[in-house]
């Protein structure tokens, strides 16, 4: 299998609700080894920035908004797999839709203020990875 990295992101929400132990347990219970991490408020310029794939869409400017409203934990993630993993421990991007278990069932609030962001392919990742952390702060562990 693949060792891979992937980007994730505690959302305001879940930070100010105190989930962010909660939901390192879990990527760390997954085989996901957090090797970067680092707290930070965004800018709306670089909430913009790191969404714009969604610039187009309705919701982009609720996005920038939210993601700017308070403290996030951004971690680079690595382990077999990874992208996939993250993506299945997260849950639905939806939590009511979401499997019981899952980052989203159990810490997001609703479709909005669901708990966490994932990157969704390796290119992403990779380009993700970049947005925040300098290769030098990557520690593989």
């Amino acid at each position: 299998m693949a060792i891979e990295r992937t980007l994730s992101i505690v959302k305001p929400s879940a930070v100010k609700d105190n989930h962010i132990g909660g939901i390192l347990a879990k990527l760390e219970a997954a085989g996901l080894r957090i090797i970067a991490a680092k707290m930070l408020r965004l800018t709306p310029t670089q909430a913009g920035n790191f969404y714009d794939v969604h610039r187009a869409r309705p919701f982009f400017q609720e996005l920038v908004d939210f993601m700017t409203s308070g403290p996030i934990l951004v971690q680079a993630l690595e382990g077999e797999n990874a992208i996939a993993k993250n993506r299945d421990v997260m849950g639905a991007t939806d939590p009511a839709k979401a499997a019981p278990g899952t980052i989203r069932a159990e810490f997001g609030n609703n479709i909005s203020e669901n708990a966490v962001h994932g990157s969704d392919a390796a290119d992403t990742a990779t380009a993700e990875i970049a947005f925040f952390f300098a290769t030098s702060e990557l520690c593989s562990r």
